[in-house]
C-alpha cells in the first residue's frame, strides 16, 4: 500500500511540474531586435548556416558570414560544400542593409561565384559602406541542383563620427 501511494505523489508530482512548464511563455534571452529572420546586433561579426536546406546527395552545408573590419568597413562572403565532387558548386552573395526604425532590408551589392568539377566554392570581399546602418549577408548555395540559403544577423557599422580613438596610456589629456 506504501508503495502505491509514494508512486501516485510522485505521478501527480510530475503531471503538475509538466503542467506548470507548459504554461510558461518562451521569450528570447535578451530581447533583441529582428528585422526578416535577422537580429540587429552591435557584434563585429556574424555567421549563418545553411536554413531551409533541399538537401539530397550534392549539398553538404553552406555559409554566410560579415564582419566589421573597421570603421565603415565591412567583409562579407559565404562558402558552400558540396557531398563529393559535382559539376557545378555555386555560391550567390546578397549584403543588404537596414535601420533600426525599417521594416525591411535594401539591397547594396551582389555577386556570384561558380567552381566546376570541385566540392566547394568560397567567396568573399572588402566593401566600404556608409555608417548609420545595419548590414547583412545572405547566400544562396547549391551543388548540382541541391539548394540552400544562410543568413547572418545584422551588424551596426557606426557613423565615422561616432567613434572615439582610444587613449593610449601614458598620456594625459
Amino acid at each position: 500500500m506504501r508503495k502505491q501511494v509514494v508512486s501516485g505523489i510522485c505521478a501527480l508530482a510530475l503531471m503538475f511540474g509538466l503542467l506548470m512548464s507548459t504554461g510558461l511563455d518562451t521569450k528570447a534571452s535578451d530581447n533583441r531586435p529582428m528585422l526578416d529572420g535577422s537580429y540587429l546586433t552591435n557584434e563585429t561579426e556574424s555567421t549563418g548556416t545553411g536554413t531551409s536546406i533541399t538537401r539530397g546527395e550534392n549539398l553538404q552545408i553552406g555559409y554566410s558570414k560579415i564582419r566589421k573590419v573597421g570603421s565603415g568597413v565591412i567583409y562579407a562572403g559565404g562558402t558552400t560544400i558540396g557531398q563529393h565532387t559535382c559539376e557545378s558548386v555555386k555560391i550567390a552573395v546578397i549584403v543588404e542593409r537596414a535601420k533600426w526604425e525599417d521594416d525591411e532590408w535594401e539591397f547594396v551589392d551582389t555577386w556570384e561565384k561558380e567552381n566546376t568539377n570541385a566540392d566547394l566554392v568560397s567567396t568573399s570581399k572588402k566593401l566600404e559602406v556608409e555608417g548609420g546602418w545595419y548590414y547583412r549577408v545572405k547566400c544562396y548555395h547549391s551543388a548540382d541542383g541541391d539548394v540552400s540559403d544562410s543568413l547572418t544577423n545584422g551588424l551596426y557599422v557606426g557613423d565615422p563620427s561616432d567613434i572615439t580613438p582610444p587613449v593610449e596610456s601614458g598620456n594625459s589629456l
